[in-house]
């Protein structure tokens, strides 16, 4: 999988990627990440990347003929590398499955099922924001609008961060194999539960005791509890998750 992302500031994501999951993504090859520095399509001798609003207003906005040119980049960048890769699977990767997402506040708000949906993909393209925001008409030019949930943050790239990380963790091999089934699960009907709460050692810790059912041995009555106490979690908690 590539993931390309569009941003001000590649260098934000040195430290974060470095390590832990992202890291060994990479190093296994599962995980491919290109990221456009969008200066670098900037305007003039200066590289300007944003302009002043029509019509007034505070701030600047970010170039829509600069924003598109980054975009066509990664994309070219992509069908470049894809195609050096055996033929089949050139072929798949350059016919579809690529994603390009705006990290915008206006977009639907971003969830597990999302996260899923976007691990299936050959290329995810997440464009950042900065400044006041983009100029509209880019919109034009993607597949969909993301936000990370109702609150102002300075740019779009913290958003990739948390959005990469929920991906790449689910792709095939980047975990242990089934690590990612017990974190949350689904029903039958669609819904989404929490996890069940989890001990470890010490067993008794200033008199608050593990679950005597935990330390019995029966695996049947532990999954039957570990059910029922995400139900009861899910609807205490977040009962916005569950459709039924």
């Amino acid at each position: 999988m590539t993931i390309s992302v569009l941003t001000l500031f590649p260098e934000m994501f040195k430290g974060p990627f470095s390590h832990s999951i992202i890291k060994n993504a990479i190093g296994k090859k599962l995980l491919r990440l290109n990221f456009v520095n969008i200066r670098d399509f900037g305007i003039g001798k200066h590289k300007t990347v944003d302009d002043r609003p029509y019509g007034g207003g505070k701030g600047m906005m970010l170039r829509v003929d600069v924003l598109l040119d980054a975009l066509e980049s990664a994309k070219t960048n992509f069908k470049k590398k894809a195609k050096s890769k055996p033929a089949r699977l050139a072929n798949e990767s350059v016919a579809g499955r690529q994603k390009i997402v705006l990290l915008d506040p206006q977009g639907a708000i971003y969830n597990q099922k999302k996260a899923q949906e976007f691990s299936s993909l050959d290329h995810l393209i997440l464009i950042c924001g900065h400044y006041e925001g983009f100029d509209a008409r880019i919109k034009e030019f993607i597949d969909e609008e993301i936000s990370v949930g109702d609150y102002i943050l300075t740019g779009g790239e913290i958003p990739a961060m948390a959005i990469i990380d929920s991906v790449v963790r689910l792709k095939h091999g980047v975990l242990p194999q089934n690590a990612a089934d017990i974190e949350s699960f689904s029903n039958r009907d669609g819904s989404l539960f929490l996890e069940y709460p989890q001990y470890t050692r010490p067993e008794n810790f200033k008199n608050l005791k593990v679950p005597k059912i935990l330390l019995s041995g029966n695996h049947k009555k532990v999954k039957e509890w570990r059910e029922k106490q995400s139900i009861k979690i899910t609807k205490k908690k977040r009962p916005d998750l569950l459709k039924h």
